[in-house]
């Protein structure tokens, strides 16, 4: 029964059911994501590729910010949705930098797998802990982001270390800016080519919108997503090819 259950998971791609939404009481208060901003600002180029030798020499920098993040966990009582998704998104985007960071130098993020004994991919590693919790950056991103904001523009905040990702973004996420910047992200990565090509009768797309389409398909199908945020015209009745993903680290010395 089980084994029933995993492999309904896999073939459905409906992670977020296999991740349970959080539940941790907490009474902090939002925090300031400054020090974020200003390591992204310093290690990140305007394409998005990161400066990881020069992190690694940043890392109490960015260890401080960690520390942040780690003592104080969102809660509904005094946080704002937006301030909880452009939490969530920052604590993704910054932790995967760390692990990152631990294992560098390394030609892809899934080379970290096989260096750590029973794990079957780097995004199962339970590394980040906040408050009283431990979680993956599967369970951040299928047990929280995706099952708790039903945002579909997050899979082009949220960064994976790797040439084929959303770009990382150079500042951090915060709530008066949130719908701008996800906004911003998402017109980027449907309109770079290297990413998705649009022909007249063929949609060359990124493998997110395979492995998440029922994320873009609410009442609407992927090409309408689309066409909300393409600088060009396309059918939509194109066929749709989705095309391999570059695991390479997104690092600027490649």
């Amino acid at each position: 029964m089980l084994t029933r259950w995993l492999i309904s998971c896999v073939l459905v791609l409906s992670l977020s059911s296999c991740f349970p939404e959080d539940k941790q009481i907490s009474t902090t208060k939002p925090i300031d994501h400054t020090a974020w901003t200003l390591l992204l600002e310093k290690h990140v180029d305007a394409e998005g590729f990161v400066n990881y030798k020069a992190f690694q020499a940043d890392s109490l920098s960015l260890n401080d910010y960690l520390k942040l993040l780690s003592k104080n966990h969102p809660n509904d009582a005094f946080w704002t949705e937006e301030e909880q998704l452009a939490y969530w998104i920052n604590a993704y985007n910054s932790f995967t930098i760390q692990i990152v960071l631990r294992h560098y130098p390394l030609e892809s993020i899934r080379d970290i797998a096989g260096a750590i004994p029973f794990v079957n991919s780097v995004w199962d590693v339970d590394f980040i802990r906040i408050e009283d919790r431990v979680y993956s950056l599967n369970n951040i991103e299928h047990g929280i982001l995706r099952s708790h904001f039903k945002e579909p523009r997050i899979h082009f905040a949220i960064n994976c270390a790797s040439m084929s990702c959303p770009q990382l973004r150079g500042e951090a996420y915060t709530a008066s800016k949130l719908e701008k910047q996800l906004g911003e992200q998402v017109v980027l990565f449907v309109n770079d080519r290297s990413k998705n090509d649009f022909l007249e009768d063929e949609l060359r797309l990124s493998k997110i919108f395979s492995w998440f389409g029922g994320d873009f398909e609410d009442g609407q199908s992927i090409p309408e997503f689309l066409q909300k945020y393409s600088n060009v015209e396309f059918s939509l009745d194109a066929d749709i090819k989705f095309l391999d993903y570059d695991w390479r680290l997104n690092s600027q010395e490649l």
